[in-house]
């Protein structure tokens, strides 16, 4: 039995070893044998879905190329196709909206500036928002040469609006108690357990952001159709509208469907030209930003965290920033030679204040060692998004990405009246005076709640005066932009908070600038380096990589990608972290981002 049993293992090993060698072999093959652009291209965009941020590099996914493209590589392939001859047209789908209001605009530059090039664009929608709104979509049509909806389609360009649920009744009825601080008036990341409607500052702060996002769309779709702002923005107070009214309003340049679409397409673009999808466009021509000095790309994506990054959490459904790995990151760009710069793509609504502090401070390091850095804000850098973005040399925002939320919150949800009723008590058992200060079964003491209280002022006064430092302004000029205040990035750069508007083409033309490199070009280079199939594979068999501890740092987390990932395991997660049955205590540099609808 026993020489079965080792029989067996030693079959399912070679099976194993064959498995991966066969994979590794796959990928080379491929590698090897991909297809060259045609002659003459029309370029295809679906973006029926929203585009990621960034793709982490913990899953075998990752070796072969990301599946879907990025933020990037729409950006990056769009610049490239501009001054490829081979390329003629580009036709996009946009009946959803690829992302959040910065994304929208990111994509919304690359595409005026392929235009700019000479290269035409069309842009079409079976509908723009059916079942709810399709204003982010339209807004990103409108950047486009000619924009086209089916007949039968709606323009549900009906604004910009969130929702916020406040639970502080419910939980009282179920005999939960917040106990919950925060600096200040602004911070609002709290207010969904301990109040019951708006607060005038919470009120005042959406409205604000929610009303920037609108100011600007009106004036970005005026300017692209020809049209007032306040012509827009009557037009977004009569939608939904009817696809005729739309073309009446000259919102649409016509009523057509896909196929009819296409044949205009291939009509302009010439009969030898061949459809090809943006991505593998790019997979095959190659990315822009090749030759010239080195400049480090380093990602700082999710919420903020102690240890390393992580890829999708089969729980949670999110990925994290590690401060170990980003830290570990700064510390090879700045010890390799050849990296004269380092771009800082910062979207992260925030997290641990400790772990920002560790990023911060790896920015601020690279700096005084001769490394300037620049961030590039994505949908938001908010809070702890925020501390990590403020030492450096540049701070590039969208219009509309949330930033700002300089404050802290901290405390906890006392539950034993709810565990009372269903018949369970939670004993807490220590040794130290506040050893079980933050267990949820009992409330604070008066000299626990000081300390918590103590606690905020300290992170509140630490923050601000870095970012005072950071962005070379007066404490009492930044505290009064700060109070936990969220800001579009319009109203930031107008507080100082960031200093120009755009995307990863203004924040190279920083890089130049603020470096003093030399040429009109930079080599990206991404930091930590991609991992190639063997490294993916060996990580998710628990096997480190690296001969020392940056090596193993500067890498993500795997994560199994077949763990089984519900929408009700994730929901039962969040509500386990609200009440303080999962995870730490709440993160104490985030913000609570608005699902702006649109």
């Amino acid at each position: 039995m026993k020489r079965f049993f080792i029989g067996l293992l030693a079959v399912v090993g070679a099976f194993t070893l064959l498995f991966v060698g066969a994979i590794i072999g796959l990928a080379f093959l491929g590698a090897s044998s991909k297809p060259g652009v045609p002659g003459a291209v029309v370029l295809e965009l679906d973006l029926h879905e929203p585009l990621s941020e960034h793709v982490g590099e913990d899953s075998l996914a990752s070796a072969f190329g990301a599946n879907k493209p990025t933020v990037r590589d729409v950006v990056e392939a769009l610049e490239k196709a501009g001054g490829d001859t081979r390329v003629k047209m580009l036709v996009a789908r946009v009946g959803a909206s690829p992302g959040s209001v910065a994304v929208v605009q990111e994509l919304r530059d690359a595409v005026k500036a392929f235009r700019a090039k000479g290269k035409k664009a069309v842009a079409y929608a079976d509908t723009f928002g059916e079942d709810g709104s399709g204003t982010g979509a339209y807004y990103l049509a409108s950047a486009f040469d000619a924009v086209y909806v089916q007949p039968s389609g709606d323009l549900s360009i009906t604004g910009v609006g969130t929702e916020t649920p406040f639970f502080r009744d419910a939980l009282a009825k179920v005999g939960v108690k917040p106990q919950m601080g925060k600096r200040y008036e602004y911070k609002a990341a709290v207010n969904s357990y301990t109040e019951q409607t708006y607060t005038e500052p919470h009120r005042e702060e959406l409205e604000r952001y929610l009303t920037s996002v609108v100011e600007q769309m009106a004036a970005g779709v005026g300017e692209d159709r020809s049209l007032s702002a306040e012509q827009v923005r009557a037009a977004i107070d009569e939608a939904p509208l009817l696809a005729a009214r739309a073309l009446e309003l000259k919102l649409v340049d016509g009523l057509l469907y896909r196929d009819e679409v296409y044949a205009k397409v291939k009509e302009e673009a010439g009969a030898d030209a061949k459809l090809l999808f943006l991505e593998k466009y790019l997979e095959r021509a190659g990315r822009p930003h090749t030759t010239g000095p080195v400049v480090a790309l380093i990602y700082g994506t999710g919420a903020i965290s102690r240890g390393e990054s992580s890829g999708g959490n089969p729980v949670s459904g999110e990925g994290g920033m590690g401060s170990d790995t980003v830290s570990a990151a700064f510390r090879k760009a700045v010890d390799d030679e050849r990296v004269k710069a380092i771009l800082f793509r910062v979207d992260s609504p925030g997290g641990s204040y400790v772990a920002s502090d560790t990023v911060r401070r790896e920015v601020r390091r690279a700096r005084d060692k001769g490394k300037p850095v620049i961030v590039s804000m994505g949908t938001y850098a908010a809070s702890g998004g925020y501390f990590i973005s403020m030492d450096a040399d540049r701070i590039v925002a969208q219009p509309g990405t949330l930033t700002g939320s300089i404050g802290v919150y901290s405390g906890k949800l006392v539950t034993q009246e709810a565990w009372d009723k269903l018949g369970v008590n939670w004993e807490p058992l220590g040794v130290g005076k506040n050893a079980t200060m933050y267990a949820t079964s009992r409330e604070f003491t008066p000299e626990q709640l000081a300390k918590n209280e103590g606690f905020l002022d300290r992170v509140y006064e630490d923050f601000t005066a870095k970012a005072a430092a950071g962005r070379n302004l007066p404490v009492e000029k930044l505290r009064a932009v700060a109070k936990g205040r969220i800001w579009s990035g319009t109203d930031a750069k107008e507080r100082g908070l960031v200093d120009e508007l755009g995307g990863f083409p203004v924040a190279l033309r920083l890089v130049r600038e603020v470096a003093k490199l030399e040429g009109d070009d930079v080599r990206l280079e991404l930091f930590p380096k991609k991992k190639g199939t063997a490294e993916v594979v060996a990580g998710l068999l628990g096997n480190d990589q690296g001969d020392n501890s940056d090596d193993v740092q500067a890498g993500v987390r795997p994560t199994a990608a077949w763990a089984p990932i519900t929408a009700q395991l994730q929901a039962l997660h969040r509500l386990g972290v609200q009440l303080g049955l999962a995870g730490e205590r709440p993160r104490v540099l985030s913000t609570p981002v608005p699902e702006t609808r649109w």
